[in-house]
């Protein structure tokens, strides 16, 4: 009797190739041939379930913001509003093995987005999301709407890559406390304002 496989843990799996291909070697080595090969299927298999190069990179990338946000989520709501905005700002910053792939990918997406600019519409939409994760931190912090808080959202996000690219550029395990403290009084200052 031929085995079953199940299809959705199986996009997973190649999901999780073409992110260690990545990661590993860069985006212009992700081919279906290559992420075939690292997931050990046949490129047949791989074919079955995402025809082109394109269609696979895009499952990958909605996967990877898929599991970020459900991992925001799943924060327990700390009880005060600095310290939950602070928790929500570590998982968004690559602290942390799978946060720092998940950015690793994340630019090597956006750096493909010309080439495959079906791409483009999920770089939007994670960029979108992480915006809105801002807007809900500094409504948090500041106790309701305020007219100035899409600007301090925007701040507040642009704070967060630049210091998402600072981080990535450190090595593996090197001292992160500069950016925790940095992000502290950010937030500080943003409850107090």
């Amino acid at each position: 009797m031929p085995r079953l496989i199940d299809r959705d843990q199986r996009k997973v799996e190649l999901a999780e190739a073409v992110w260690r291909v990545i990661r590993e070697r860069g985006i212009g080595s992700v081919s279906v041939r290559i992420v075939a090969e690292e997931a050990g299927v046949a490129v047949g298999s791989l074919r079955h379930l995402f025809p082109n190069r394109a269609g696979l990179l895009r499952y990958s990338a909605e996967l990877m913001a898929q599991r970020a946000t459900e991992r925001i989520r799943g924060l327990s709501p700390a009880s005060d509003p600095i310290t939950h905005a602070e928790d929500i700002i570590r998982e968004l910053l690559p602290l942390t093995p799978d946060s720092r792939t998940e950015l690793e990918v994340n630019l090597a997406l956006i750096a493909e987005t010309p080439a495959l600019p079906e791409l483009a519409d999920v770089r939007d939409a994670a960029t979108a999301e992480l915006f809105g994760a801002c807007q809900l931190i500094v409504a948090g912090l500041q106790g309701g709407p305020r007219p100035t808080q899409e600007i301090v959202a925007r701040r507040l996000h642009a704070l967060l890559d630049g210091l998402a690219l600072h981080l990535l550029t450190q090595p593996i395990g090197s001292d992160t406390t500069w950016a925790t403290q940095i992000i502290s009084t950010e937030i500080k200052h943003i409850a107090a304002s």
